[in-house]
């Protein structure tokens, strides 16, 4: 068996657009309209989405590696790189500080050539605090690169990456492809879905470097998307992904082995799909939590306030197993009669929705 890499016609990926153009249609209508509803917002409520979104993006694509992050680090890492703290707050996370830097860095530039150099500033992002890793370096080992599952002993080969002495060369020619695709070169891919699915897979097939492969290639995914649209891309492409993990791995398995990519690109573009829908909720909730503080603005005690908030934290996925008496006493730090006295009150307002009954009985926030 041959993988991609190892054929004649390597990279001369081959696919057909047919069955998927009414799903790249839409896409481009989806994003569109995403654009729309987060312009309608005001400003302070369009940074608080946007930074939403890249924190929910850097805590999956770190948690797909098997890293699992702090979403209070990251949300601080991700703020005091888009100076949006006075004084930048201290992170005691290095790996928080480094996929923030990454995020913001890829935002910022999004319209910018890619590069070796690029790269391997990425790279050295990622890696802060790694031990044992050289970063801003392709890898070098001898040993084959290969990507494994199960038990030692019982390992299970997904995959082999090109030996180390033919990376150079391969990302030579990947930063040649990735610059000659982009919006208004040569061999432009016109559509930005569809170049980034193939960039994604031809950067994961080279697998350059030691560590960090999977991160960087969704971050270049992520800045093909964005040089497709004209502005930076308002989606977490790798809360998508980590919702359907083990359908990517088949579907990058399956990509691996041929340069006929089509099932690629669909099962990538269908994965995009997913991901504007789910910015277009994020942005859908942050406007129901606006209406819903200007209605209860006077109503509520503190420590009901501070209970909601909380609860409210959790974005539009909601509050796991919703609010009951004794998460409300631990949040309020309070008695369980004024625990109970104030979720009764929060009912009487339309605030919360009771669900369950007797010792079960729990609240949701009536959005």
């Amino acid at each position: 068996m041959k993988y991609n890499w190892q054929r004649e016609d390597w990279p001369n990926f081959q696919y057909g657009l047919g069955e998927m153009q009414d799903l790249l249609f839409r896409f481009a209508e989806k994003t569109g309209r995403v654009d729309g509803q987060l312009s309608a917002l005001p400003e302070s409520l369009q940074t608080e989405t946007i930074v939403e979104l890249m924190v929910a993006e850097a805590i999956k694509s770190s948690e797909i590696e098997g890293e699992m992050l702090s979403r209070p680090d990251v949300m601080s890492s991700i703020k005091n790189n888009l100076g949006l703290h006075v004084e930048p707050k201290r992170v005691g996370d290095r790996r928080a500080e480094g996929i923030a830097e990454l995020m913001v860095c890829v935002r910022n530039n999004y319209n910018r050539s890619l590069s070796r150099k690029r790269l391997f500033e990425w790279h050295a992002m990622l890696m802060m605090g790694a031990l044992r890793i050289k970063s801003g370096a392709w890898r070098t080992h001898s040993e084959p690169m290969l990507i494994v599952s199960g038990t030692i002993g019982n390992e299970q080969i997904h995959y082999e990456a090109p030996p180390s002495k033919q990376v150079p060369s391969e990302m030579k020619n990947f930063v040649r492809w990735f610059n000659g695709t982009a919006p208004g070169a040569a061999d432009e891919i016109i559509f930005g879905p569809v170049r980034s699915a193939i960039a994604h897979l031809y950067f994961e097939s080279i697998h350059p470097f030691e560590d960090g492969n999977g991160r960087i290639g969704r971050a270049l995914s992520e800045k093909a998307l964005s040089q497709g649209l004209g502005r930076p891309v308002l989606l977490s492409l790798s809360r998508s992904i980590a919702a359907d993990r083990a359908g990517y791995y088949d579907a990058l398995k399956q990509a691996q082995r041929s340069v006929d990519i089509t099932g690629w690109i669909d099962w990538f573009v269908r994965m995009l799909m997913q991901a504007q829908e789910q910015a277009e909720t994020e942005i859908e909730f942050t406007l129901k939590k606006t209406k819903l503080f200007g209605r209860i603005g006077g109503l509520l005690n503190e420590r009901q306030l501070k209970v909601v908030r909380r609860m409210l934290k959790e974005g539009s996925s909601g509050f796991h197993g919703g609010m009951s008496a004794k998460k409300y006493m631990a949040i309020a730090k309070t008695t369980k009669p004024t625990a109970t006295r104030d979720l009764q009150d929060l009912v009487e307002k339309d605030v919360f929705i009771p669900a369950g009954g007797g010792r079960s009985i729990h609240y949701r926030i009536n959005l």
